[in-house]
């Protein structure tokens, strides 16, 4: 279906001659500018179209015979998990130093249309996400754009593979912006078309966009839009967070990594939705999650609301399970096709019977949404109140039957479209419907007449093919040859199908009694479809309503499964007890959960650890967690806070085989700098074993620099890898903290990985080697290999020395955490005599660590060279010292400041740690 409807712009021709002739004459909408000329087909398009398929191939037509791409469809779902869906997306740009862009997506089969403007940046990042977002069919770009290539026109067609998408070149005469402004007066709907055109006041691209657009769907597919019938939105640039490609592909959002199909991703976790509606709208608010806080707190309220109500969520689910895809219903409501066929009123019948369908599934929601005290369900329930469904309910009684239902099965469906319009309407209906059903009863016989004449146990079928035919077991012919009269005969395993002259004569006859039934029913239900189109505005609103209700009960349905909490905005960000909630889901084992702190003293957090110890795990939750939070949902852990991240970018390690380690350093080089070039402090990134795919040094001299950036930019970043000196030279940072993951090691032969986060750099210095000894490698060359080891830092110990550098930094960083501590715990909780008690050990303890550091600092301005003992715990415990500093002087402290995180003393300590975020 989807094959037929992207490549075609054309409709088939009718079984019957008088049929198509009736519909020929059925008068259509105009448009702006509309002729009858098709401009794809002509000498006066000057453009080229170019196809991208799926392949990356790209073929152009010759100029003045160009046409709407004709390229390999997608089939099914796309590469970023979007169902197949046909939507055409115009772009046009200013040439400039800051260029702006201007975008139009038309969605065919939702009916809806959204047009952007958007200041761009040069690598033009932000109009890459919006077609990540919407993932369109087709996009058209002005022909000029194409000769010479431009730089966005360069880029799109870079990233065509990855969208999926076609490329089509369009005439500038097309991308005028009075014909925009005229498309939405008139196809707007008329309360939205002042407000719209006040919206988009000054983004003169987009508006010129939504000409072209329209223009293509118009005169290029053979559509149109009745007068106030589309759904058309302004989407501004801002109030989303913005994730490129690679972090969506990275981080799992929309589609597992190795199984497309797996519901391993975060969508598939979430997606407990109940209609295509939701589904979409779930989709779309991950790949994009929202930045304005007071939409977030309304969407908490009305999750928490139907978390906790048991009744309400139940009967909201129960009233859920039976919509049909409304969108898709009220968007073939509102098309009508320029040469309409014997289809087009078939498909019209079976719309008005999906949309009474609706109409009637609309009460029960209203009703289980009773007693609704959240803001978004109270509005949701108002969309679904009886004076806004009446008049719809009112005017489809009045044509058609109460007892029509939608039904799957074809010969059903054919019978409800045949006695869908009441009797009495139109006296020669009622003369059609009779000769249908007689030529019905006459095949029907015919049937029982064969069976009986034959001694067969012919069972009776029907598809839309071959309408009538019927089938028995193969084993029933055993002793005897099929007679003569069946014909058309199909062997299917062991049954055997069939038809017979007679019957394929009554089928015809059925054939026609049911186009002349159609043709007579017409007219009724045209009318009845423009009768709708006035109400077409509210019943879209309600759809949008049901959809976010089913998010929601989707969003209740998983947290009431699974123990989450509800975030809460703040400027830090703090987690108790977080967990991978895609991880945790699809383990049996346990989930060991882990704590988060991130201020902007803390805002560069270095995570080592040995292998398969967790680190990968840990930072992606993180950013689960905060895509989450920002999509309205609960998140997995016992508190959560977060800010509101408006970047979010992810640089993951590949899996370890050989295609992927041909280019892993180019890979990884390329996202970084994709980062580096857009990150700044309202943004998040996670960075996993950055540099491993070059030589050792050169690793980590590239993670070293690139490490100093992300720490300059201020974005909060969590950097996972498995170089020490990183971390060490890092440390005295501000803004730096080293953690890692715990691994008990005491045995020589075993490594238990704990899955625990802790202060400081990891202790094992030698995990590689003893995971070798454990996998296990030769004993041989495990032993040589250590012997290897422990020569090459015996080396190192004796070149290091203290720096006055370093205890100046470390100073610097003791006096920011005093100041962080001082302004967290003036605004929080503590009172009294527990706040004199937390100041005079915070007090102590900043005595202790400072006189340290000027001992210190006179043993390096004299000289003094440590002994390779005293050096060797230096190194180990450098980064570690810094990170414990912070944590022991902060009334949230994960730690204990002396050793390395103490369990106990984190559970004892809890209660502190959520005054901070809770402020």
């Amino acid at each position: 279906m989807a094959a037929s409807r992207r490549t075609s712009t054309s409709y088939t021709t009718g079984s019957r001659s008088t049929a198509s002739t009736r519909l020929a004459n059925r008068p259509t909408t105009s448009n702006p500018d509309q002729s009858t000329s098709n401009p794809f087909n002509t000498t006066g398009y000057n453009g080229t179209t170019t196809s991208r398929p799926r392949t990356g191939g790209r073929s152009t037509a010759r100029p003045g015979t160009a046409r709407p791409s004709t390229a390999r469809p997608r089939t099914g779902v796309s590469t970023l998990g979007a169902e197949d869906q046909e939507i055409i997306c115009a772009i046009s740009e200013s040439r400039g130093i800051s260029p702006t862009v201007g975008l139009a997506f038309v969605n065919l089969d939702t009916g809806e249309a959204v047009l952007s403007q958007i200041n761009d940046r040069q690598t033009y990042v932000l109009t890459i996400h919006k077609l990540v977002v919407f993932n369109p069919s087709n996009i058209l770009v002005v022909s000029t754009a194409a000769t010479p290539k431009s730089k966005l026109f360069s880029i799109i067609e870079d990233n065509l593979e990855d969208i999926g998408s076609n490329l089509t070149l369009l005439d500038r005469r097309y991308w005028a912006e009075t014909t925009g402004l005229e498309y939405i007066q008139q196809l707007a709907f008329a309360e939205d078309a002042e407000a719209l055109k006040t919206a988009v006041s000054g983004n003169y691209y987009a508006v010129c966009c939504f000409a072209a657009v329209l223009k293509y769907v118009e005169r290029g597919m053979a559509r149109t839009f009745p007068f106030h019938s589309l759904r058309i939105k302004y989407e501004p640039p801002e109030g989303s967070m913005m994730i490129d490609l690679s972090t969506i592909r990275s981080l799992e959002l929309v589609q597992n990594a190795n199984d497309p199909k797996s519901k391993a991703c975060l969508f598939g976790l979430l997606n407990e939705t109940l209609t295509p509606m939701g589904g979409r709208l779930l989709r779309s608010n991950i790949l994009q999650p929202l930045t304005n806080e007071d939409t977030l707190s309304t969407r908490w309220d009305a999750l928490e609301e139907l978390s906790t109500k048991e009744e309400m969520f139940f009967g909201v689910r129960q009233a859920l399970k039976s919509f049909p895809d409304v969108d898709k219903t009220l968007t073939q409501l509102i098309l009508v096709p320029v040469t309409p066929q014997i289809k087009d009123v078939e498909q019209a019948i079976n719309n008005v019977i999906m949309l009474k369908q609706f109409v009637g599934l609309i009460q029960p929601v209203f009703e289980a949404l009773t007693g609704a005290r959240s803001t978004m369900l109270q509005e949701i329930r108002n969309l679904c109140a009886l004076e806004t469904v009446q008049p719809i309910q009112e005017l489809i009684n009045n044509t058609i039957n109460e007892d029509t239902t939608y039904a799957s099965q074809p010969l059903d469906l054919r019978n409800q479209r045949t006695y869908a319009v009441k009797s009495g309407v139109n006296g020669l209906l009622d003369v059609a419907r009779l000769t249908y059903k007689e030529a019905m009863t006459d095949a029907l016989q015919h049937m029982t007449d064969l069976a009986e004449e034959h001694n067969l146990p012919l069972e009776r079928k029907f598809e839309n093919g071959r309408q009538f035919y019927m089938r028995l077991k193969a084993d029933e012919l055993e002793q005897r040859d099929l007679p003569a009269v069946f014909i058309n005969v199909y062997r299917k395993k062991d049954v055997i199908e069939c038809q017979t002259l007679d019957l394929m004569k009554r089928n015809q006859k059925i054939a026609d009694a049911h186009i002349e039934v159609l043709m007579m029913s017409d007219q009724s239900v045209q009318g009845l479809i423009a009768d709708v189109r006035e109400h077409m505005s509210a019943l879209f609103r309600i759809c949008e309503g049901i959809a976010m209700l089913d998010m929601l009960a989707s969003f209740a349905q998983v947290v009431t499964s699974q123990d989450y909490v509800r975030p809460t905005i703040s400027e830090t960000l703090a987690i108790r007890a977080g967990r991978h909630p895609i991880r945790e889901k699809i383990h049996s084992t346990k989930y060991i959960p882990n704590d988060v702190y991130a201020t902007q003293q803390t805002r560069f957090q270095i995570i080592t650890g040995c292998n398969m110890s967790g680190k990968s795990t840990y930072i992606r939750s993180i950013a689960l967690m905060t895509v989450m939070a920002q999509i309205g949902s609960f998140v997995p852990a016992q508190y959560a806070a977060f800010p509101l991240i408006r970047q979010l970018f992810a640089r993951v390690s590949m899996d370890d085989n050989i295609e992927a380690n041909v280019s892993t350093f180019a890979a990884e080089m390329r996202e970084t700098a994709f980062i580096l070039r857009n990150v700044d402090k309202q943004s998040m990134a996670i960075v996993d074993e950055l540099g491993r795919g070059t030589s050792t040094r050169d690793g980590l001299a590239i993670a070293l620099a690139i490490a100093e950036a992300l720490v300059e930019s201020r974005a909060l970043v969590w950097f996972a890898t498995h170089f020490r000196d990183l971390a060490n030279i890092m440390a005295e940072r501000a803004g730096v903290v080293n953690l890692h993951l715990a691994v008990d090691s005491s045995e020589r032969d075993r490594m238990e990985m704990l899955y625990r986060i802790a202060s400081g750099t990891v202790q094992e210095e030698h995990y590689g080697l003893k995971l070798a000894r454990v996998v296990p490698l030769p004993g041989d060359v495990v032993e040589h290999a250590e012997l290897v080891a422990r020569t090459l830092e015996l080396q190192v110990r004796r070149r290091k020395k203290r720096s006055v550098a370093v205890v100046q930094a470390r100073r610097r960083k003791l006096l920011l955490n005093l100041r962080e501590q001082l302004v967290q715990a003036k605004g929080g909780r503590m009172e009294g005599a527990e706040l004199t008690l937390w100041l005079r050990d915070l007090q102590r303890e900043f005595v202790v660590r400072m006189t340290a550091l000027d001992e210190q600092a006179g043993k390096a301005e004299a000289g003094v060279e440590e002994d390779d003992e005293e050096v060797d715990d230096e190194s180990m415990d450098g980064g570690r010292e810094a990170t414990e500093t912070r944590h022991s002087n902060s009334p949230d402290a994960l730690g204990d400041g002396h050793t390395t995180m103490d369990v106990e003393r984190l559970r004892k300590r809890s209660v502190q740690q959520e005054f901070i975020a809770d402020k």
